[in-house]
């Protein structure tokens, strides 16, 4: 009999653990070779775990098990054969189960004992039920009793509320059941990273608002003969991608990070771009963002939010950014104070455009308005820095085409 032992693969460097977050077989299932039979969520992503062979595979760990990499999390029976046919008889072989116990209730039903003497009379409150409203105040015509014949129990007691100014009591009528669900191991390291970027940096948040009319109207029209030329649409991204590598190289500590007593300056712009998957906010990084082209930014952008909602992202595709972009817009918000994403020094947070009335040569014109923001590290960037850099961004994208395209919009859009 040739068993083949499943181990955990490692997903990245640094990684030593991952934990079962969803079994996709069941035990004794035959699988095929390459066949996913798991997903694992380490502190960086969720994978899929191919099966090694085709065989019957036998599970070692639980759903929601923490296992180390190189752990053996099941057994794949190599010389078991592939099952033929249906599994008909098997199926049917549960009503020939049910019918007596679909039987049963009836048989229990026919007997009712008698009904219990009345204790209380319609409405009123039992004993416990009387002394609390009495406690409160509370008048027991004005409670709702969920008891036999609408008896005042003592939780309907407790959950009467006070009459403000007189008014009638309010009682829970709803559903008030609880769930309880274990956080994933990537939902744990999240919040531990979040907290302790609240902790160990000096973070201050900077404001600044951007009109988008000039990106609207390239967008409308360029948009045909930007997807006709380069197969990907022309979106906002792209526009403030190319604006903040541009101030990134006026303002060279945004981009640098902290290593003990040390600064790290970057002389590559490696921008992660916050993208909302299955599994919660994850960052893949767009590596030497400065040298790509619109539809460069906005080729890669599609490729790694393809694979974060797909669930194929990688470790490697989520590490190692110098700077990051999130687009809390895109759900609606007018305004955030977004956290940085460690080691890094900097976030940008992009938001809900709305048109708004704004001040224009002396007239009241409307334009379609942002507010950006940006968090930073006073510990490395100065106040100066941080808002020489967030109106650096304003430029590029109130004017793009002369800040971002050289002059010529054709040219810089690549058609």
């Amino acid at each position: 009999m040739s068993v083949l032992e499943m181990k955990v693969p490692s997903p990245g460097e640094s990684i030593t653990e991952v934990e079962i977050a969803t079994w996709l077989v069941k035990d004794g299932d035959y699988v095929e070779k390459d066949q996913p039979i798991a997903e694992v969520d380490s502190d960086k992503a969720t994978l899929e775990l191919p099966a090694e062979q085709s065989g019957v595979i036998t599970l070692k760990a639980e759903e929601g098990d923490v296992v180390q990499v190189g752990q053996v999390v099941c057994l794949i029976d190599m010389d078991a054969a592939k099952p033929a046919g249906s599994a008909a008889p098997a199926a049917e072989a549960p009503k020939q189960e049910e019918a007596p116990k679909a039987a049963e209730p009836a048989k229990q039903e026919a007997p009712k004992p008698a009904a219990a003497p009345q204790t209380y009379a319609t409405g009123a409150p039992s004993p416990a039920a009387k002394k609390i409203l009495d406690e409160k105040g509370i008048d027991a015509s004005q409670v709702s009793g969920s008891g036999r014949d609408g008896r005042i129990s003592k939780s309907d007691a407790e959950l009467a509320a006070v009459p403000a100014f007189g008014g009638n009591p309010i009682t829970a009528t709803g559903s008030r059941s609880t769930t309880t669900t274990k956080l994933s191991v990537l939902r744990r390291k999240i919040a531990q990273r979040l907290v302790s970027v609240k902790n160990e940096t000096a973070m201050l948040t900077t404001f600044n608002e951007v009109d988008m009319s000039e990106i609207f109207r390239l967008r409308k029209q360029y948009k045909e003969e930007f997807a006709q030329k380069h197969g990907v649409g022309l979106g906002f991204m792209s526009f403030f991608t190319k604006a903040v590598t541009r101030a990134l190289a006026m303002y060279p500590d945004v981009n640098a990070s902290i290593d003990g007593d040390f600064k790290v300056n970057y002389d590559f712009c490696d921008i992660s771009i916050a993208v909302s998957g299955p599994k919660g906010l994850m960052v893949p990084v767009l590596r030497n963002a400065e040298n790509m082209s619109f539809a460069g930014v906005e080729a890669n952008i599609k490729d790694l939010a393809t694979k974060v909602r797909d669930g194929k992202i990688t470790v490697d595709e989520m590490t190692g950014g110098t700077f990051t972009i999130t687009n809390g817009g895109t759900f609606g918000s007018m305004l955030s104070t977004p956290i940085i994403n460690p080691p890094q020094s900097a976030i940008l947070g992009m938001h809900n455009i709305i048109q708004r009335p704004v001040a224009v040569d002396g007239q009241v014109v409307i334009r379609p308005m942002m507010y950006v923001a940006m968090s930073y590290d006073h510990r490395i960037i100065d106040g100066k820095e941080s808002v020489g850099f967030l109106v650096a961004v304003k430029e590029g994208i109130d004017n793009p085409v002369e800040i971002l395209m050289g002059g010529d919009e054709r040219k810089g859009l690549g058609l």
